[in-house]
């Protein structure tokens, strides 16, 4: 009996400390940001036709986006850059006649189509966008940059991020008169690509056709950092 309480207590004392060591610790979190050139651009373009009859709608649209798919090809972009991401019919209602309570009917249709374009090559965005709505395409969607590979930006972006959480905890450790121990977990999260503020005009007449300014992205990382206190 007088073995096992002692066995019971040694235990005790044996959590408590462990729990107390697992409580010595300094947690940071810190980011890393890189800002870079962009070398590719993702444009999202789309063709509307509206028509009393849903064939003549829809086929308005489809001859319009055939001429700019065959646009695309002749300029050299890959079957792999183009994809289509939405193609809706939908009808149109006529307002309802509220003096004599007539219910709304359909008066014709919309037919749209939507493509995702990725340019590889910068130089060639202004003229694929002057192009494409020469073809017809009447429904812009939006335009922006990025990077083909972010690998290496990434790598370089985690780095910046542990420096700046290992000089966090360092300068908390001073403050608080212990010594900073080893690392006992570290996780991250990327922030993905984004926009950088600073923008960076490009030469209209090199891209041709639509000016642009392609500016600049960053690439963040966010990492979470946490320290023993060494005894």
């Amino acid at each position: 009996m007088k073995k096992s309480a002692f066995l019971a207590a040694l235990l005790a004392v044996t959590v408590a400390g462990m729990t107390h060591a697992q409580e010595r610790r300094i947690t940071v979190d810190a980011s890393g940001i890189v800002q870079a050139a962009p070398d590719m651009a993702t444009i999202t373009v789309g063709v509307t036709n509206e028509d009393p009859q849903a064939s003549n709608a829809m086929q308005a649209t489809s001859d319009a986006v055939s001429l700019i798919l065959k646009r695309l090809e002749d300029m050299g972009l890959e079957a792999r850059d183009v994809q289509t991401r939405d193609l809706s019919l939908s009808p149109v209602w006529s307002g309802r006649n509220t003096s004599t309570g007539d219910r709304p009917e359909i008066s014709g249709f919309v037919a749209s189509n939507t493509v995702q374009v990725r340019v590889r090559d910068l130089a060639q965005l202004g003229t694929i966008m002057d192009g494409v709505i020469e073809d017809g395409a009447n429904d812009f969607r939006g335009l922006t940059f990025g990077v083909q590979d972010p690998t290496p930006l990434q790598a370089e972006a985690r780095a910046k991020a542990v420096a700046e959480a290992m000089a966090k905890a360092e300068q908390l450790a001073q403050a608080a008169n212990v010594s900073l121990g080893p690392v006992q977990q570290i996780s991250e999260q990327v922030g993905g690509v984004r926009p950088a503020p600073m923008m960076r005009a490009m030469d209209v007449s090199e891209a041709g056709g639509v000016p642009v300014a392609s500016g600049e992205i960053s690439v963040s990382v966010n990492v979470s950092m946490e320290f023993g206190i060494a005894e």
